[in-house]
């Protein structure tokens, strides 16, 4: 299983990948709108497309994912 399968079976999507500043940004976004936020280094193996840009600095990129954050009834649901 793939991290990102792993990922997802824990309620993860992931939404993008991105370096500063953008990535504090869409960081604070998610975070405003109610999402918790998850941020995975880049596995450019597992990247579609052209990588070379990630090749020169795969630590300064992350990816995001995101999940919906619990309310606090669930919070107290999960307690008992």
């Amino acid at each position: 299983m793939t991290r990102e399968e792993e990922l997802a079976q824990e309620g993860w999507v992931r939404q993008m990948l991105t370096n500063e500043p953008r990535l504090s940004e869409v960081v604070e976004e998610y975070r405003k709108l109610g999402f918790e936020v998850r941020l995975e280094p880049v596995d450019l193996g597992s990247e579609g497309g052209c990588t070379s840009c990630l090749s020169y600095a795969p630590d300064e990129f992350k990816v995001i994912y995101t999940r919906r954050g619990r309310t606090s009834s669930e919070e107290t649901n999960n307690l008992h």
